[in-house]
């Protein structure tokens, strides 16, 4: 395939304001948002494949746009903003008058760095750290709607740590509080360098008081540990995956940190998971142990250059690789030292000139990284628009092409931008225009990829103020593939998708099935594979929930025995791989239903896999309320019947498994036995709010009555939706009631009559995400 039949699918104008150089401002969230940074504002972007909620607001090119020959298939995006507040919250000069105290930063504040933390962390989605020119440190999470509604701040870091009791002079704590980078690790865990060289691990907490007069959510952080790792600065952090330690519930991860004088110090720390002894004793709970150590030696020495870029890369079989970049050079270091790799020292790699523009340079910091895995190789873009390629990356690294010829290599790929850049800008480009690239990432792991480019032309020396910097944001296939036709590609895809997903990853279906959305909408692949991808999508692996045994619980019903039910109930619905390969399969048999739409015969075949994955879906959530609710069953109050008593319903309608139905009816017989006096309708029955007719539990997703009012049920507990206190799933359009969130007026008008007790606020509070495909919920109310 040629050059000219490669794609451009999105091609968007974005209001820049002069990004600094020095950041990569495009990187991913868990919850598969584009968090791209300019200087005094954070756009959230989101691509639309796969969600089904407010379609209309996506925003999408025009078809062909960018292309002379209609070369480009829309991809449209969600699009919300951070704006970046100038005001300066904590001033320095109070705090210490000593001239290393100074921050340059505070004459013009600008955002110096953003980054994100895994899924289930403000809520359920994700929190952003937001890092300023002064040094300010806080943390931001959506407040309804993370698509495109507005994001609040959660914690000021820079706060906590200004209060910390350590007992030194008054420039050291100011020192201690000013932030020069941070990160986040593949867990809860937020960390940062402070200006001294040390490692500050925070850790952010969302609780909730469950007392008789509950208070709203809070956010807050605390203070982990802190640990010396060079008398020098810090500047750069780059957090490896988690891997497999010594022996079950044991992993390892490492923390890169860049020092000021060019060597790399590594941190390692080691988290072990042990049942914790509980008061309440009910279920198994556990608690992880962290240990912390600075390795000795270091993965880089010093050699007095800037380090510009910090990254790690996972090769197949759990091997790292940590790349520093450095002006015209990349240093290359496999890690931990006792690598299975062919080779064990480090490896500098000289960049070599890709003349596209007259301000072509080798020496220009790197603005983006993605490891191609299939072939191996490591592709950099640097700030001027040039591209670059490590071949054999895992085994013996080198510039030079592979076998493959010019496939991969800098030339052709920095000829590819070039024309993307000549595309999207639709105009000549001269040797003059430079088409600076300040943010570079994969968006399936394979050849489409993400970045923002400005064209700019900077020999004839213009000075262009900030409001006139634009910006494009492009997403691309730079390459192909080689050896493989399009349709093996995309069920192999699909197939190392579905199997190698993880819920210790913390990412959403959304953001792991992203390059099957990107893949399944090419050349008509869902009607020309359609029994390739039925396949597929009918391997479904062992119930796990079938293993679930939790003990009787004989104590009383306490605050903490609250949080331990709401925490194994969200455990047992979110912690299961196999689970969430059974959602992931639902989405991709959904989302090929919405592609075939112009087959009604070909549609409903994945109309049926897709139904007969939600029965199995729905089945297991049931399984897992079912064993929960028998371990409790002493300690059930009135309030609380209504809702088990549907359960045992929705487990025993035609189609349910036998053994499904079966411990169903023996929950019900426990429950009679304990005599709660209900006062309320039949257990399964509710009224319509409208003409309060009775309507009886027989469709789970909808309820009519007899005068015709039709009303939707919540997907978590199947009461009747009759209140603006609601949240829709982005994905599959479910909605549910929103968690009772401790104003004591909204117990009388938000929750159904049958819902308030005790075990539905806690099934509210667990179920923060879909319990069908596993997306994120928002709300209008």
């Amino acid at each position: 395939m040629g050059d000219s039949e490669l794609k451009t699918f999105t091609s968007l104008g974005v209001p820049t304001n002069t990004t600094h150089p020095s950041i990569h401002c495009l990187q991913w969230t868990a919850d598969g948002q584009v968090l791209l940074t300019t200087k005094s504002a954070i756009y959230v972007l989101t691509p639309d494949a796969g969600i089904n909620f407010d379609s209309s607001s996506a925003i999408k090119p025009m078809p062909g746009k960018g292309s002379s020959d209609g070369n480009i298939e829309t991809l449209g995006w969600f699009r919300t903003m951070i704006e970046f507040g100038k005001n300066i919250v904590h001033q320095w000069p109070l705090d210490s008058q000593d001239w290393a105290a100074v921050s340059l930063g505070s004459f013009d504040p600008t955002l110096r760095a953003v980054t994100s933390s895994p899924i289930n962390v403000d809520g359920a989605g994700c929190a952003i750290a937001i890092l300023n020119s002064n040094m300010e440190l806080t943390l931001w999470g959506a407040v309804k709607n993370h698509l495109r509604g507005e994001w609040k701040k959660l914690c000021d870091i820079t706060a906590i740590l200004r209060e910390l009791p350590f007992e030194e002079t008054q420039l050291a704590k100011t020192l201690r509080a000013q932030i020069l980078c941070n990160t986040f690790p593949p867990t809860t865990t937020a960390d940062n360098i402070d200006a001294q060289g040390r490692v500050n691990l925070m850790g952010l907490i969302r609780w909730r008081y469950n007392t008789d007069d509950d208070e709203d959510c809070r956010h807050t952080a605390i203070h982990v540990r802190t640990l010396t790792v060079s008398d020098r600065w810090i500047t750069h952090l780059a957090w490896s995956p988690w891997m497999s330690g010594h022996g079950p519930g044991h992993c390892e991860a490492y923390l890169a940190c860049a020092v000021s004088d060019g060597s790399v110090a590594v941190l390692k720390v080691s988290a072990r998971l042990s049942p914790s002894v509980s008061e309440t004793k009910f279920g198994t709970q556990y608690t992880v142990e962290r240990e912390f150590e600075v390795i000795k030696t270091r993965a880089f020495v010093a050699d007095k250059r800037i380090i510009t870029a910090l990254h790690w890369v996972e090769i197949p079989g759990r091997d790292l690789i940590l790349v520093c970049t450095k002006p015209g050079v990349v240093d290359l270091m496999p890690w931990p030292i006792s690598s299975h790799l062919s080779w064990s020292e480090p490896k500098r790699l000289v960049l070599q000139r890709q003349h596209f523009s007259v301000d072509s340079s080798p020496l220009y910091p790197v603005s983006g990284f993605t490891y191609v895995e299939s072939q191996d190789v490591l592709v950099l873009s640097l700030l001027d628009g040039s591209f670059h390629a490590v071949h054999c990356f895992s085994y013996a690294p080198t510039l030079l092409p592979s076998d493959h010829g010019d496939f991969l290599s800098a030339e052709y790929l920095s000829r590819r931008a070039r024309q993307v850049f000549n595309t999207s800008e639709m105009c000549a480009m001269k040797d003059t225009d430079v088409g600076r690239i300040s943010g570079m990432m994969s968006y399936d792991g394979l050849s489409t990829v993400v970045w923002i480019h400005e064209k700019c032309n900077p020999s004839d020396f213009s000075y262009k103020h900030d409001a006139r910097h634009n910006s494009m944001f492009v997403v691309t296939q730079l390459w192909n593939e080689p050896g493989i036709s399009q349709d093996d590609l995309v069920i192999q895809i699909l197939a190392t998708t579905l199997n190698s997903a993880h819920t210790a990853w913390a990412h959403t279906p959304l953001h792991i099935l992203r390059p099957v959305f990107l893949w399944l909408r090419q050349n008509k692949v869902v009607m020309t594979c359609v029994e390739r991808l039925l396949n597929v999508l009918q391997s479904v692996s062992t119930d796990e929930t079938l293993s679930i045994n939790l003990p009787p619980f004989n104590g009383s019903c306490t605050p903490e025995l609250k949080r331990e039910f709401k925490d194994s109930l969200a455990s047992h619905l979110y912690g299961w791989d196999s689970f969430l390969a059974l959602r992931m399969r639902f989405a991709v048999a959904d989302h090929c239903w919405t592609l075939a739409k112009g087959d009604p015969r070909i549609q409903n075949m994945y109309g049926e896999i897709a139904h007969s994955l939600l029965n199995m879906i729905f089945h297991r959530i049931q399984r897992v309320l079912i064993r929960h609710l028998k371990a409790i069953v002493p300690i059930l109050t009135a309030g609380d019947v209504p809702f088990v008593m549907r359960v045992v319903v929705q487990a025993t309608l035609p189609g349910s498994p036998v053994d499904l139905s079966t411990e169903a009816q023996e929950l019900a017989t426990e429950v009679n036995k304990i005599g709660t006096d209900n006062p309320q309708l039949g257990h399964s029955e509710e009224v319509c709010p409208a003409c309060r007719t009775v309507i009886s539990l027989q469709d789970l997703t909808g309820a009519t009555c007899g005068n015709g009012h039709v009303w939707r049920r919540c997907s978590i507990t199947t009461f009747i939706l009759s209140t603006p206190m609601v949240r829709t799933c982005i994905a599959c359009s479910r909605k549910a009631l929103l968690p009772f969130s401790g104003d004591s007026g909204m117990i009388q008008s938000h929750l159904p009559m049958g819902a308030r007790g005790w075990v539905v606020t806690e099934l509210l509070w667990a179920a923060q995400r879909c319990l069908f495909c596993g997306n994120s919920f928002v709300s209008v109310a």
